[in-house]
């Protein structure tokens, strides 16, 4: 007898790897992919064809769902009413920290994301930031676009695509940053109603632009480009998906206001949109390097709804460069 009492002594602190996704973030994968559903398309067009595969990383374990093609070492837990999708599981193997989007799992592009506790995120810019990487899906999967990728011949022989993230840009070049600086004033002064964006200043930025592309090498500029590109634009669509939400009333669903951490829409957007704006302002290439780039291609996408608004129609036919969205 005694042997069993130590047995059921012991047994709490016996740790066992989660087994399912928790409650809370499948209501929150579950509103990504709702919101996903609404205004995507309004935004994007092919959005809607766009896989929403998603690996999300726990301590131990991590989780699939939304997959077309799940690999082996991947086991089923079952289909899962609320996010419509299997689940299935196995030990993990990507950091937890991951917000990442790469062809994680046979080949297809998936979002790979740590828990809003691991992530340092609250529930809202959670769910945004799951947007921002599925852009990344709806990015990765038109046509041409890896050829398209290789054409710009910056990988200088890397081919794991690290080159993305450690190109070596002049960050610190001094005449870089004033003119980069230059740049990120005229925006500035746009998006705080400090300059209204006519038609005289809207070609002093152009000029500005200008500057900074003379003032960099050929593949400095096509790497710059390329990450406004990209990861800018990522950026324009969380703030575009917020303000489309917010134009269309939208209602978080009950069981979102019910987590801890919830915020309405209205406060979250006026506090994001700060935010970015404070960011663009504080971020300095010599400094902050490829982060910079994030808001500055947000801004200027922004920009490009004032000055042509159909400048979608064309963003995966006049791939990597920004300014050939620009009209007269």
């Amino acid at each position: 007898m005694k042997n069993y009492i130590l047995l059921f002594a012991l047994f709490p602190l016996i740790s066992f790897p989660q087994t399912n996704i928790s409650y809370e973030d499948k209501i929150r994968i579950a509103e990504a992919k709702r919101i996903s559903d609404m205004y995507g398309e309004k935004l994007w067009q092919g959005w809607e064809k766009t896989h929403f595969a998603l690996v999300l990383i726990y301590d131990e374990v991590e989780f699939l769902i939304n997959h077309p093609n799940p690999s082996d070492d991947f086991s089923l837990i079952g289909f899962d009413t609320l996010l419509n999708s299997n689940i299935y599981y196995r030990p993990r193997q990507f950091n937890k920290h991951f917000l990442a989007t790469f062809p994680a799992v046979n080949g297809v592009e998936t979002i790979v994301v740590g828990t809003p506790a691991n992530t340092r995120k609250s529930s809202i810019e959670w769910i945004i930031t799951i947007l921002h990487e599925h852009f990344h899906q709806y990015q990765y999967s038109q046509p041409g676009y890896y050829n398209s990728i290789n054409s710009l011949a910056l990988s200088g022989g890397d081919e794991t695509g690290m080159w993305m993230l450690n190109y070596p840009f002049p960050y610190e070049d001094s005449n870089v940053n004033a003119v980069y600086d230059s740049c990120k004033k005229i925006l500035i002064n746009i998006f705080k109603g400090i300059k209204e964006p006519d038609k005289t200043y809207i070609q002093f930025y152009l000029t500005k632009r200008n500057e900074l592309k003379e003032s960099i090498n050929e593949n400095d500029y096509k790497y710059m480009s390329f990450q406004l590109w990209q990861e800018g634009i990522a950026r324009y669509t969380e703030i575009k998906l917020l303000q489309i939400m917010l134009d269309d009333n939208f209602d978080f669903s009950d069981e979102m206001k019910k987590l801890d951490d919830y915020k309405s829409l209205k406060e979250h957007y006026d506090e994001y949109y700060q935010g970015e704006i404070n960011l663009l302002n504080a971020l300095s290439l010599n400094e902050n390097k490829r982060n910079c780039f994030y808001e500055f291609g947000a801004f200027e996408g922004l920009l490009l709804d004032k000055v042509n608004p159909d400048w979608r129609k064309e963003y995966n036919t006049k791939k990597f460069f920004l300014e050939k969205l620009f009209t007269e």
